[in-house]
C-alpha cells in the first residue's frame, strides 16, 4: 500500500506560528498527496481564522477540543487522519520545501513504523532562538542525540518532527498523558511491541523553540523532571549520559570552591570547555553575538536539566515517591 500522509499539528494559542507553518506547507516542493490536521487544544485565542484563509489551496481540517496537552491532541488528531502514515509537528516549527521529499525518500529507502528527524535554527530566527537551537543540537552540548548523528541506536523520535505509521498508533495507542516526555515514553514502547525507529537526518525542520530565557529554563528543568520517570517506567533505558548534565554542574560547584583554596586546574577544564563551546557556536552560526548567548544558553540548559533531573531522582529513585503525586504539571487529565 503506498504511503498516504497525514500531518498532525497540535496548537495552543498560538495562530502567528501557525500561519508561518502553513505557508511552508505551500511551499513544498513535492508532487505526493497529503492532508493537513490541525487540532485546536482549547486555545483562548484560536488559529481558526488563519486555517480558513488557507482552506482552498491546502488539503486540511480544523478540530476544537477542551485543552488536554498536546499528547491526547495528538491522539485525538491521529483518530481524525484520514491516512495511513502520520507525521506529527510543533506548531511553532518551518517546513523546509524539501521535507516531505526527503521523508518519503528516507522510508521508502528503508522502511520503519516510527521516525524522528532533526532540527535547525532558520535565518530569519532571532539571535536568542539561534543561541538555544545551539545549545539543544550541538554535539558539545547533547552529544547530537537529538538528530546530528547518521546512526542512533533505537532512536527516540521527539514529536516537534516524528513519523507514525497508523499501524503503530493503534498498537500503541499513541502518546500518554505525562508532557514532556510523551514522545520517548512511546517509542520505547513501540521497541516493546516489536517496531522499528530511526533518524531520516535529512528531514529537519526549522524549530523556533522558546522566546525567552525563562520559558527555555523551564523546558529544560522538566525534561530534567521527566527523565527519572522514564528511567523507572522502562528500567532497560537507563543510561549513565542522563547524569551527566547534573555532574556537570555539581563538579562546576566545586571546582568553583577549590578554587577559592587554591586549586584552580578544575575550574581551569571548565573555562577550556567554554572556550571550545563558544568557538564551535561561532563556527556554526558565523555570528559573534550568538556565539556569546550560546554560552548562556548552555548554561541554563545544564543548570536547568541538572537539577530537575537531580530533585526529580531523589522523589521518584530514591524516595519511590508516586511522579504525579509529586509532579502534577507534568501530567496531563485525558478528556
Amino acid at each position: 500500500m503506498p504511503l498516504q500522509f497525514s500531518f498532525i499539528i497540535p496548537v495552543y494559542n498560538r495562530p502567528d506560528e501557525t500561519l508561518e507553518l502553513l505557508q511552508s506547507f505551500k511551499d513544498l516542493d513535492s508532487n505526493t498527496p497529503f492532508e493537513i490536521v490541525i487540532v485546536e487544544d482549547g486555545s483562548s485565542v484560536t488559529s481558526k481564522d488563519i486555517v480558513d484563509t488557507f482552506s482552498d489551496s491546502l488539503n486540511i481540517s480544523y478540530y476544537f477540543k477542551e485543552n488536554s496537552g498536546p499528547g491526547d491532541s495528538r491522539n485525538y488528531g491521529m483518530q481524525k487522519a484520514k491516512g495511513n502514515y502520520f507525521i506529527i509537528l510543533d506548531s511553532d516549527c518551518i517546513l523546509p520545501k524539501n521535507y516531505l521529499y526527503e521523508v518519503e525518500k528516507g522510508l521508502n529507502e528503508n522502511y520503519v513504523d516510527c521516525f524522528g528527524g532533526p532540527d535547525a535554527a532558520h535565518e530569519s530566527f532571532s539571535n536568542l532562538q539561534k543561541a538555544i537551537n545551539f545549545s539543544m543540537t550541538s554535539f558539545i552540548t547533547t552529544g547530537g542525540i537529538r538528530g546530528n548523528k547518521k546512526s542512533v541506536d533505537k532512536f527516540q523520535a521527539r514529536s516537534f518532527n516524528m513519523g507514525l505509521s497508523k499501524d503503530a498508533f493503534e498498537a500503541s495507542k499513541g502518546f500518554g498523558r505525562i508532557h514532556p516526555g510523551e514522545d520517548p515514553d512511546l517509542s520505547i514502547r513501540l521497541w516493546n511491541l516489536g517496531f522499528k525507529t530511526k533518524l531520516i537526518p535529512e528531514a529537519l525542520v526549522y524549530h523556533k523553540r522558546r522566546v525567552s530565557w525563562s520559558k527555555f529554563y523551564t523546558q529544560v528543568n522538566k525534561f530534567g523532571l521527566v527523565r527519572p520517570i522514564l528511567n523507572k517506567w522502562h528500567p532497560s533505558t537507563k543510561k549513565i549520559t542522563y547524569w551527566f548534565p547534573t555532574l556537570f554542574i555539581i563538579g562546576f560547584d566545586i571546582s568553583i570552591l577549590l578554587a577559592i583554596f587554591g586549586v584552580s586546574g578544575f575550574l581551569l577544564l571548565y573555562a577550556i570547555y567554554f572556550l571550545i563551546a563558544f568557538l564551535v557556536a561561532l563556527f556554526t552560526t558565523g555570528n559573534l553575538k550568538v556565539a556569546f548567548m550560546s554560552l548562556l544558553a548552555i548554561g541554563v540548559q545544564f543548570i536547568g536539566y541538572g537539577l530537575g533531573f537531580l530533585q526529580s531522582t531523589w522523589v521518584v529513585g530514591v524516595l519511590n515517591k508516586d511522579p504525579e503525586t509529586h509532579f502534577p504539571k507534568l501530567f496531563f487529565k485525558q478528556k
